[in-house]
């Protein structure tokens, strides 16, 4: 088996590039003329790492996923996540780092509210592409936090540095609404793709199988990650993924109570329900009217 780098701290990630370490638990590399220690395949982080990539420069994946970097782009690392590394040891690097421990925003706005940023746990194939405008600003922010790490530490240091990362990770969550805008039609098209497989999934003897579908597995069918299918179809249809089946439950319910002359009770176990009573009451918070009301009714 493959062996995996585990870096825990900063301290050593800065160490692992040969650079000056500035505080343990923060750090901005800046990645020209510099080498790893080591050329490692697959690597394991203890801390949070957002890489800009200037120029293509090798590919990286998570599991079974590739991405080749690209200009200005944006990947995100969240602590634990496996990363595997294909470069050619003749490679010069280019770009920047900001690597940041959870230690560091414990007790801050930013440790609160970090996992609001689902980012972090999209694929590379999801990564953030900058306009140079947008790359200025990054460049910016990282300039801010290297100035605090500069001055030496003081009472004041960790709440200006995590304030400056958080205001880096907000800055973030706009590209991203920026991005989601700009691949409209790719979005609509997994959106797309997404009523096919639903549709797809009720009409066979799934749901009575599996039951129904979770989100995960839904992302995992259109080969994306969770947070970003999440996102993607908040973004799109103003719901959640899972309000978004459950709204197609009611409807394929709705098209059976009354196009159908099956039970209630056949009904709910068709559609993945494993007790007729949590359909029922699905079925009323939704369209409010119970299951028999409704087919009464019309």
């Amino acid at each position: 088996m493959e062996k995996v780098l585990r870096i825990d701290m900063v301290s050593e990630h800065d160490k692992f590039y040969h650079q000056q370490n500035l505080h343990p638990q923060v750090s901005i590399i800046n990645f020209h003329g510099t080498a790893p220690e080591v050329y490692a395949s697959k690597m394991n982080f203890g801390f949070y790492a957002v890489y800009l990539k200037d120029v293509q420069c090798g590919d990286i994946k998570y599991g079974r996923n590739t991405y080749d970097y690209q200009d200005r782009t944006l990947v995100f690392v969240a602590p634990g996540q496996i990363i595997n590394v294909n470069i050619n040891e003749d490679y010069k690097p280019s770009g920047y780092a900001l690597l940041f421990h959870p230690d560091l925003i414990h007790g801050t706005s930013l440790g609160r509210h970090i996992d609001k940023y689902n980012f972090f746990s999209y694929e590379t194939r999801e990564a953030l592409h900058l306009s140079e405008k947008e790359r200025k600003i990054v460049l910016d922010c990282f300039e801010k936090i290297k100035y605090e790490l500069e001055q030496g530490t003081d009472k004041h240091s960790k709440m200006l540095i995590a304030a400056n990362i958080e205001l880096f990770l907000n800055y973030c969550v706009r590209f991203y609404d920026r991005q989601f805008i700009t691949r409209n039609e790719s979005n609509k098209s997994n959106v797309e793709k997404f009523e096919v497989l639903l549709k797809d999934y009720f009409h066979s003897d799934k749901p009575q199988t599996f039951g129904i579908p979770a989100v995960t597995w839904c992302a995992e069918q259109l080969h994306l990650s969770p947070n970003y299918f999440g996102d993607m179809v908040k973004k799109e249809t103003g719901k959640t993924a899972m309000e978004y089946i459950q709204l197609k439950v009611m409807d394929i319910a709705k098209e059976r109570i009354l196009g159908s002359n099956m039970s209630i009770s056949e009904i709910a176990y068709e559609l993945g329900f494993k007790y007729p009573q949590h359909f029922t009451r699905a079925f009323k918070k939704s369209v409010g009217y119970s299951p028999n009301e409704y087919r009464s009714l019309n």
